[in-house]
């Protein structure tokens, strides 16, 4: 097999030129849009949508990076589509906080919950996991995670956003059944994500997030932008970027002590603008906490995720009656 790629811009702001000449050099770095999609195929792109916060906070996928990639694939004739599972409210509540209704209307993207689950088998173990068949009916997936410190994995920067196509509060669940161990929630994780196979992954580092990440930690600014297929080379050189040594993250070990993606740096080809070594010298990493859930704390997340997505229900219905 040879050597990962991983490609990195510059990107000092969410600027549309900005963003979409640097999108468009990080696919050129890896043999062009072409390599990875077809016309008339059906492009699920996946984005951290796990609150709804605005852009500000970095807790989302800056939605200039969700436009750009989808004006993109537009362009080369595939049709694509945005969706998620989040873990608070719904997929709605999130695009309206990032105010990406109105340019997705625009773009003619429909927006869709990754809701109808199909039990899957995945991995070696075959471990039952719900994913949505929305997730499983598109023909290529694009990964568009948030590069952000984690309270239970310390950062997270590609492959847990796959998580994302587990539907409602079944990922709680599979905290409380997985959680125990950071290494068997981790290889959970990893299965669903070579379950899925994104074609690729492009990470927003633009805007980061460290501190007690993934929801509440402080926005700051990184400036970059990263692809590659390989996510664990990715997960490799964003860790490089902010001074992590990248097999303190549990995501990295676990991948390494399975064998699975390329965790070596002396391995990975690194193309685009010079790589800093690091980038940021002052990255905070959280205190971390239990992956595992209690099970109240489960039966108490899906109390609230139902009252907060009744609330949301009965806004639309109250908006139409108004307009109507």
């Amino acid at each position: 097999m040879s050597d990962p790629t991983v490609t990195l811009i510059k990107c000092d702001d969410y600027s549309r030129p900005k963003i979409s000449d640097a999108i468009k050099n990080l696919l050129s770095l890896l043999g062009g849009l072409e390599k990875f999609v077809r016309p008339g195929d059906k492009v699920l792109l996946k984005p951290n949508f796990i609150a709804p916060k605005s852009r500000h906070h970095a807790t989302q996928t800056d939605p200039a990076i969700i436009i750009e990639t989808a004006r993109l694939l537009i362009d080369f004739g595939a049709k694509p589509f945005v969706a998620d599972s989040p873990a608070w409210s719904d997929v709605h509540e999130c695009i309206g906080k990032l105010k990406l209704e109105e340019p997705l209307r625009k773009l003619s993207v429909p927006v869709k919950q990754l809701d109808k689950p199909k039990k899957c088998r995945i991995g070696a173990g075959k471990t039952a996991v719900m994913i949505s068949t929305v997730a499983l009916e598109a023909d290529v997936i694009i990964n568009l995670p948030k590069f952000k410190s984690h309270q239970q994995l310390l950062a997270t920067f590609a492959v847990k956003n796959m998580f994302g196509c587990v539907s409602g509060k079944r990922k709680a669940l599979m905290h409380f059944k997985k959680g125990k161990k950071a290494d068997v929630f981790c290889r959970m994780l990893i299965d669903i994500y070579q379950f899925l196979n994104p074609a690729l992954n492009i990470i927003d580092a633009v805007t980061v997030m460290d501190g007690p990440g993934p929801i509440n930690g402080r926005a700051r600014p990184l400036g970059w932008l990263l692809a590659g297929t390989d996510p664990i080379a990715c997960e490799t050189v964003c860790a490089r970027l902010v001074g992590i040594e990248p097999e303190t993250l549990p995501m990295i070990k676990t991948a390494k002590n399975i064998g699975f993606g390329c965790s070596n740096p002396s391995k990975i080809n690194i193309k685009g603008d010079n790589f800093p070594e690091p980038a940021c010298t002052d990255f905070q990493l959280p205190k971390l906490i239990p992956i595992r859930f209690s099970l109240p704390h489960v039966c108490k997340s899906v109390c609230k995720q139902g009252l907060l997505i009744a609330k949301t229900l009965m806004k639309k219905m109250s908006s139409r009656d108004i307009s109507g």
